[in-house]
């Protein structure tokens, strides 16, 4: 299985105010990210997390547990070395699967490469704050009741939505794969 996740802000007090996330707590905060993580999340599955992970001396022991295989896409509050994580950079795009081509980015991009003929975007940074555009997607921990998404999940959401316009126009006609 594959799934994508964003914005833990593991060990991050302030985070709870700024998001108006339901937790007493930075401990309380952790644990239920965790835990939520790995009820769906196995070992033998990998997970994209698009970034802003978190900080903080007790960082390395909370990251040590989460399950799977682990790929990680810098955020603003990143280090570009974590145990256990591979570092990505910060935007790729996974090709060769049986849907369109995902562009992964911290950041919300309003188009992205192929965007009018239907890829699709994740990204997290905004914790569910932003408006719907086209096949993009919060999959930060705020637009998912804290659970990572799967990739089931996200085809599914992807389905609803429809294509990015064009917007790269010339002279009031837009620019298509038609011409």
């Amino acid at each position: 299985m594959i799934y994508f996740t964003a914005d833990q802000h593991f060990c991050h007090g302030r985070i709870i105010e700024y998001c108006h996330r339901p937790f007493k707590s930075v401990d309380e905060m952790d644990e239920e990210i965790l835990l939520r993580y790995n009820s769906v999340v196995n070992n033998t599955d990998t997970c994209y997390f698009l970034g802003d992970l978190g900080w903080g001396r007790g960082l390395p022991k909370i990251l040590e547990q989460l399950k799977g295989r682990k790929m990680l896409l810098l955020g603003g509050h990143d280090k570009a070395v974590y145990p256990g994580f591979q570092t990505l950079g910060r935007l790729i795009t996974l090709k060769d699967n049986p849907h369109p081509p995902i562009i992964l980015c911290h950041f919300a991009m309003r188009v992205w490469d192929q965007s009018h003929y239907g890829s699709w975007h994740l990204y997290g940074h905004s914790h569910g704050r932003l408006p719907q555009w086209g096949k993009s997607l919060d999959v930060g921990v705020d637009s998912h009741d804290f659970f990572p998404w799967s990739l089931a999940q996200v085809k599914e959401e992807m389905e609803k939505r429809p294509i990015n316009p064009d917007l790269v126009e010339s002279n009031g006609k837009s620019i298509t794969k038609n011409g």
